[in-house]
């Protein structure tokens, strides 16, 4: 393994996946009366605000574990929605004056994922 990382890492990501995971589950269950996505666009908020606050506990208190920020950052929040390390790694590159390399992330994030999912599933009805 890599320099710093151990075994014990990998299940407090992996135990944090899985309560992240089962939570965007239950909140699909959810009825809903539209075809807007709300749903998914609550969860990607709610994913973000709780990245936001996990980094800025964990950035201000020196009694906060790495084993908890693996938990809550890496595993509840990356169960939950990716799209929550998308905003923080943007946000950080705003925050740091890297304006071009922020709006290239975002742009090419958003349209390289759309076209992503467009090639996957006409991959899949030519396999089918």
């Amino acid at each position: 393994m890599g320099e710093g990382v151990e075994a014990m890492d990998f299940l407090w990501v992996a135990l944090g996946g899985a309560v992240g995971a089962a939570g965007r589950y239950a909140i699909s269950l959810i009825p809903r009366e539209t075809t807007f996505p709300f749903l998914t666009l609550v969860t990607n908020i709610i994913g973000a605000v709780l990245i936001g606050f996990v980094v800025g506990i964990a950035s201000t208190r020196e009694d906060i574990s790495q084993n908890s920020v693996l938990f809550w950052k890496t595993g509840v929040c990356g169960g939950f929605t990716t799209f929550s390390t998308f905003s923080l790694e943007a946000c950080r590159l705003f925050e740091d004056k890297f304006y071009m390399q922020g709006t290239l992330y975002v742009a090419f994030s958003v349209v390289c994922c759309i076209i992503g999912v467009l090639c996957g599933n006409k991959l899949a009805l030519l396999l089918r």
